[in-house]
């Protein structure tokens, strides 16, 4: 039995890769939901700014829902 050094290295390349947009991705989900807050807090809320930092927000935490099911799917297969 041999181990596939570049086929384990390459695995674990673009597991950390994931691993890191994905923390990213989540991130600016969060940084989106700050900036809905900040914009309807003031006297003049702006109901445009806010409407677009929710949509991002959304998109965000769907891209991340999507990869982590696209990883169970693939353990689970």
């Amino acid at each position: 039995m041999s181990i596939k050094w570049a086929a384990l290295a390459q695995t674990a390349g673009v597991s950390v890769a994931v691993t890191v947009a994905v923390v990213a991705v989540f991130a600016v989900g969060i940084m989106a939901l700050s900036t809905r807050e900040t914009a309807l807090a003031g006297d003049t809320p702006n109901t445009t700014k806010a409407g677009a930092a929710l949509a991002t927000a959304g998109v965000c935490f769907a891209a991340c829902a999507a990869v982590v099911l696209y990883g169970l799917s693939l353990i689970a297969a």
